[in-house]
């Protein structure tokens, strides 16, 4: 098959998610070992999805938690308008939120503590294609039984530091809004680093801790 046939029979995929860390892990896992799906919109923002040349693609993924005020049914049946199939990914894994997903006309509604090769088995099957047999280390590796056992216990200062940080403030814009000192927000952040580490699940850069925020309900 030549270069032109191959790329026409790969899903033209885009995703939505407003931190720009994990959207950028999110891609590149995508483009390394999802090869029969071409990633050709990533955005931070609904209107940045919207307003692209690329858009519609065949699917989308798309975040539940947005800091625009647009809803998740607006935003998938915008999609589904365009022609572009929807799987909404989240951290708020609730019945409320599946079935307003799930009733605007996604296709699916999954956790983001699943592993991105589940999430993109999910996508060949709401596109109709053939489960790839990748194994691949995943994006966020995590011991076995880590989802359900090792979510340490973070403090509530520990957990408002971490969220603050893993949604793209500096150390010192943490400290602002925290109202205390740089020395103590980098406390707060070097504990949360330190439980994780403790409890099998490394988080020493910020693109990691992003990462455990968004597995454990972290970001808002």
């Amino acid at each position: 098959m030549d270069t032109d046939a191959r790329s026409r029979s790969r899903v033209r995929l885009a995703i939505l998610d407003d931190h720009e860390l994990l959207l950028d892990s999110l891609s590149s896992w995508i483009a390394a070992h999802a090869r029969d799906f071409d990633l050709v919109l990533t955005a931070p923002t609904w209107f940045e999805l919207v307003q692209s040349d690329q858009f519609p693609t065949d699917l989308v993924l798309l975040d539940f938690q947005l800091k625009e005020p647009v809803s998740i049914e607006a935003r998938v049946r915008t999609c589904r308008a365009a022609g572009a199939k929807v799987i909404v990914l989240t951290s708020l894994d609730t019945a409320e939120a599946r079935e307003r997903a799930l009733a605007a006309g996604a296709s699916a509604f999954v956790s983001k503590v699943e592993p991105l090769s589940e999430v993109m088995e999910t996508a060949r099957r709401v596109m109709g294609m053939e489960a790839s047999g990748d194994t691949a280390r995943d994006w966020r590796p995590l011991p076995k039984g880590a989802l359900q056992h090792a979510r340490p216990k973070l403090s509530t200062s520990e957990r408002e530091a971490l969220a603050l940080y893993a949604s793209g403030y500096s150390l010192a814009e943490v400290a602002s809004h925290m109202n205390v000192q740089y020395e103590t927000a980098k406390t707060y952040l070097r504990r949360v680093r330190e439980k994780y580490s403790r409890a099998g699940r490394p988080a020493s850069t910020k693109a990691d801790l992003i990462r455990r925020a968004a597995e454990d309900g972290h970001l808002q």
